[in-house]
């Protein structure tokens, strides 16, 4: 199989890493505007599989030209592409799959092309990072073991594995990202209805070990399609975890307006965006580096099964290789990428379409692939007869 790789950021590079790796693909062609940094990192990994392409990604006859020349394509770029890269994979009978993008409607909008995509013969995932992705997977694996599903409850963070001050947090993807996710409105069930949360709100706690006691709070954006694929359960929540602490001086950023993607004041005679001034200001105090990162993971899915109760539950711990010196979040996003977009080009994914992961990608076999390249994910079952 050939495969494209759009982007050649930190998840681009981490994705063609692990295809490489695979006999059953003979080549990949990794695509950035930044050609010189990308031609040094296909260098480093001494593969002569990677073939690097020149792209400016707003030029769709480019874009086009680039998709064309793989079976399947793994969009990396930031998600106001992922409407666009779909669209013209369908034109060019390519498979597409990307990193997810639930604000503005990126994943609907990728999700809306189901009919001319089974028309095509050609499979379209999106939203295959860690959440939404890993947790989608993994929540469609649980809920596939019961004959009825009745609670799902996530919990995913991305955290440092030695905290500092003044947040305990570092970004290991965009901040805009991050903002968006604290400002932006939660969606839940419960009671059977759809309900809107505020985002940093209902603070819990929750153990990991290793880690502590961690927070849990409400943020936007990790449920994304569960909502709708599971509209009839009971409830479903996703919260984010860091560490205590964290939600309370954000939650006071976000009420000052720092995180308002409008909002704007003048200082000196000079306008200037709240949220650019926090970004400038918690860059560099949150940058990674070669700090240690960690992502923590917990699912839990619940219902009946031949009259008894059941709750399947996953756990996942991954930190940072020091030997590669990749991040666990690039570990855990580019391998779930990687695997599914592999799982499609040698056929275990044969359904054709526009799916949310939930609804496509075999439960069993990705945590498989995901252990092969050592990010191990437990299951746990849990009983209790049910009362008459």
């Amino acid at each position: 199989m050939k495969i494209v790789v759009l982007g050649a950021g930190l998840m681009g590079k981490q994705v063609a890493r692990d295809l490489v790796a695979d006999d059953a693909v003979e080549q990949v062609f990794l695509a950035d505007r930044n050609v010189i940094p990308t031609k040094q990192f296909r260098e480093q990994l001494g593969s002569s599989k990677v073939e690097v392409l020149e792209l400016d990604a707003s030029d769709d006859r480019a874009l086009a030209a680039a998709i064309s020349k793989g079976d399947i394509v793994i969009n990396a770029l930031f998600y106001s592409f992922n409407e666009k890269v779909a669209a013209i994979a369908l034109e060019c009978g390519v498979h597409a799959v990307d990193l997810g993008g639930h604000i503005g409607g990126a994943t609907e909008a990728v999700l809306d092309m189901h009919e001319q995509a089974q028309q095509k013969g050609i499979t379209l995932i999106p939203d295959l990072g860690v959440a939404p992705g890993m947790i989608n997977i993994l929540t469609g694996y649980g809920a596939s073991k019961l004959d009825q599903v009745s609670d799902i409850r996530l919990f995913v963070g991305g955290i440092p594995v030695h905290p500092e001050p003044p947040l305990e947090y570092n970004h290991v993807f965009s901040l805009e990202g991050v903002f968006d996710h604290y400002t932006d409105k939660s969606y839940v069930i419960r009671g059977g209805r759809l309900l809107e949360i505020e985002s940093l709100s209902e603070i819990e706690h929750v153990e990991f070990e290793g880690f502590g006691e961690l927070e849990a709070f409400h943020t936007s954006g990790g449920t994304s399609t569960l909502t709708d694929t599971f509209s009839d359960v009971n409830s479903l929540e996703y919260k984010t975890l860091r560490y205590k602490g964290h939600a309370e001086k954000f939650r006071l950023l976000v009420d000052l307006g720092f995180t308002d993607r409008t909002k704007k004041v003048e200082v000196d005679g000079h306008e200037v965006k709240l949220r650019s001034v926090l970004k400038a200001v918690l860059e560099p105090i949150t940058e990674l580096g070669d700090k240690q990162d960690a992502v923590v993971l917990r699912v839990f899915v619940t219902g009946v099964k031949a009259g008894e109760e059941i709750s399947y539950e996953y756990n996942m711990v991954t930190v940072k290789d020091p030997a590669t010196g990749v991040t666990a979040m690039a570990q855990a996003t580019a391998y779930t990428i990687s695997a599914v977009a592999q799982m499609i080009g040698n056929g275990t994914i044969d359904k054709q379409g526009a799916y949310p992961p939930e609804m496509i990608v075999p439960g069993e076999e990705y945590i498989a692939e995901m252990a092969k390249r050592g990010v191990d994910i437990k299951e746990t079952i849990h009983r209790s007869a049910l009362q008459n």
